[in-house]
């Protein structure tokens, strides 16, 4: 069984070789760093190939980790920007209120009148918190707090974002009468 989508849940990636005798770093995406390894074989996004991975160490925000068969630099090198990934029922159930985004991305996405709007492309986070970027059915984005407020519902059994746009930002583009009305509005305003 994989994640919504059919997808298996990416937990970290090799992002460069360590040493001449072919360890490689791994940025991991799990909450605990060291989990990495802990849910069972890991392989690559098309399943393909198997990695057996043994952590052996910490270089700053990144894992140290030995690779099977990964004897030397040139090996570890070829591996750069492999992403790992583990089948999503090898994972726990998340607790309440928090979520896989690969559970989430894909899902349709509708207002509070049950109107679609698009489906969820994204999960993202810069530092201030979780955003959810929403794809419109014209392939423009918009991205929204993942917050209770702006996301009052998710229901992944029901396969839906419930969203609640904020007053400034809206699921749909300003027709041509909103701006010219707007453009009225403003014209109005430099000349007073």
């Amino acid at each position: 069984m994989t994640a919504a989508g059919g997808r298996p849940i990416c937990l970290g990636v090799i992002v460069a070789a360590h040493g001449v005798r072919g360890l490689v770093k791994i940025k991991s995406f799990t909450e605990t760093p060291e989990d990495l390894t802990a849910y069972g074989p890991l392989h690559d996004e098309a399943g393909r190939r198997c990695f057996e991975i043994a952590l052996t160490g910490r270089a700053k925000d990144l894992l140290l980790a030995r690779v099977a068969r990964v004897e030397d630099r040139d090996a570890a090198e070829a591996l750069k920007g492999t992403r790992l990934y583990v089948e999503r029922a090898a994972l726990p159930e998340p607790e309440p209120e928090t979520y896989y985004h690969a559970d989430l991305v894909g899902l349709p996405v509708e207002d509070e009148a049950g109107e679609p709007l698009g489906r969820v492309a994204a999960v993202q986070n810069f530092g201030a918190g979780d955003l959810i970027e929403v794809e419109g059915p014209d392939g423009t984005t918009q991205a929204l707090p993942f917050t209770r407020a702006a996301v009052p519902l998710v229901d992944i059994a029901g396969g839906r974002l419930v969203v609640r746009w904020p007053e400034e930002v809206g699921p749909e583009e300003v027709g041509p009468e909103q701006a010219a009305a707007d453009a009225a509005a403003t014209k109005e305003g430099e000349a007073g």
